[in-house]
């Protein structure tokens, strides 16, 4: 067995050879170079347009998981809305001067409520249920219903005066609109 290889084929001495490419017309390869470099620019494009698409999706998908987190639980925290409603109003039922008098058992009771009130409003809060502030803020009927008008000067005409019952909203949604009497000029 010989150890040297030939480079070559003898046979084609003298015979230029020519690549695939100088095969071909100059006028050819132009033309499928061009061919190929708006292949390679729409693909491009393509793959950018994808690229944002997702990304888009990608935010979508995280603001809508958002979104359903926070009011996930709308109707529920609506639900519990009464229970807070009369735990303010059993503290309110008793004055405070007969507060003082009352006996051990009626004041670990009134505590009792005072801090199961307490605990449900903090509950609200972690879950952003805030309680509309209506008083001295000028009438939204997105979070204050109207019940009265209150004729009077001491007010610009809208502002809410007075609140029956306590709105709650959780986002920027309303869960219970406030219950509230108007300012209108008195006249």
């Amino acid at each position: 067995m010989n150890d040297e290889t030939p480079l070559s084929d003898p046979s084609l001495e003298g015979v230029e050879m020519e690549s695939p490419m100088e095969a071909a017309p100059a006028d050819e390869r132009d033309a499928e170079i061009l061919v190929l470099k708006e292949e390679t620019a729409a693909l491009k494009d393509r793959l950018l347009r994808m690229a944002a698409e997702m990304e888009n999706l990608r935010k979508r998908t995280e603001r809508e998981k958002a979104e359903a987190t926070l009011y996930a639980a709308s109707n529920f925290a609506r639900d519990l809305l009464s229970v807070a409603d009369n735990l303010s109003r059993a503290l309110q039922a008793l004055p405070s001067d007969e507060r003082d008098s009352a006996g051990e058992i009626e004041k670990n009771l009134i505590a009792g409520v005072e801090v199961t009130e307490r605990e449900l409003l903090n509950v609200f809060q972690r879950h952003g249920i805030r309680r509309i502030e209506a008083v001295g803020a000028k009438f939204d009927p997105n979070f204050h219903q109207a019940m009265f008008e209150v004729p009077t000067n001491e007010k610009p005409p809208g502002t809410v005066m007075q609140e029956l019952q306590p709105g709650y909203a959780v986002g920027e949604r309303c869960l219970r609109p406030s219950l509230v009497g108007v300012a209108k000029a008195e006249g």
